[in-house]
């Protein structure tokens, strides 16, 4: 059963407190948005930036930020300037926007802001009917592991961001450029951390 927008979006702040702001469109109507962000004003010029999937920056509350990534599923910008990010997931139904704090980690929020689509969206298809009888339950929860759904559907949706062009190697890349020392320093550690869990 989705979850209402509001209630996603509380969860949303709660899980990650470097995500100051956040607003809920569909269409080019908010249908829900924090009381401390209005982007009434911005909305329709962001969400039709987006659909043309070719801006080099978006402008909201008078703040100008780069586009670093633009996917029919996926937004992300930084302020140059150091005023935060703008983080945006959608699918057919709702888009989601939200403002990151500048020292937030941007992977992290797409991953949650693109997991809050998934929680508040009516399309989702389930895979199996849940009426449908498949044999013994109990011999396929023997053999089958138990793994979480929505653990499963975080490693899926950073399998994605890290195939995409404009994914990882974007956010790289842009560090790299800027030369940020920890940064750089923070992918070494990831980097060395995968060639030990895997063993290459």
């Amino acid at each position: 059963m989705p979850l209402d927008p509001a209630t996603a979006v509380i969860n949303l702040l709660q899980k990650d407190p470097s995500i100051i702001a956040a607003a809920v469109i569909q269409g080019r109507n908010i249908i829900y948005s924090t009381d401390n962000w209005d982007i009434s004003a911005d909305v329709g010029k962001v969400v039709s930036s987006w659909g043309g999937m070719n801006a080099q920056f978006v402008m909201i509350s008078g703040v100008k930020y780069s586009v670093l990534q633009c996917t029919s599923e996926r937004l992300v910008a930084t302020s140059l300037r150091g005023e935060g990010h703008i983080i945006g997931a959608k699918d057919e139904e709702h888009q989601v926007l939200v403002y990151l704090e500048p020292d937030g980690e941007p992977m992290g929020a797409t991953m949650d802001t693109s997991r809050l689509i998934s929680e508040i969206s009516t399309t989702q298809q389930t895979y199996i009917d849940p009426n449908a009888q498949l044999g013994s339950t109990e011999a396929a929860q023997a053999s089958t592991p138990n793994i979480d759904p929505q653990l499963k559907g975080e490693i899926q949706s950073f399998l994605e961001w890290i195939k995409d062009g404009e994914g990882l190697s974007g956010y790289i890349n842009y560090y790299m450029q800027q030369n940020d020392a920890r940064i750089i320093s923070e992918l070494s550690k990831i980097y060395a951390e995968l060639r030990q869990i895997f063993g290459v």
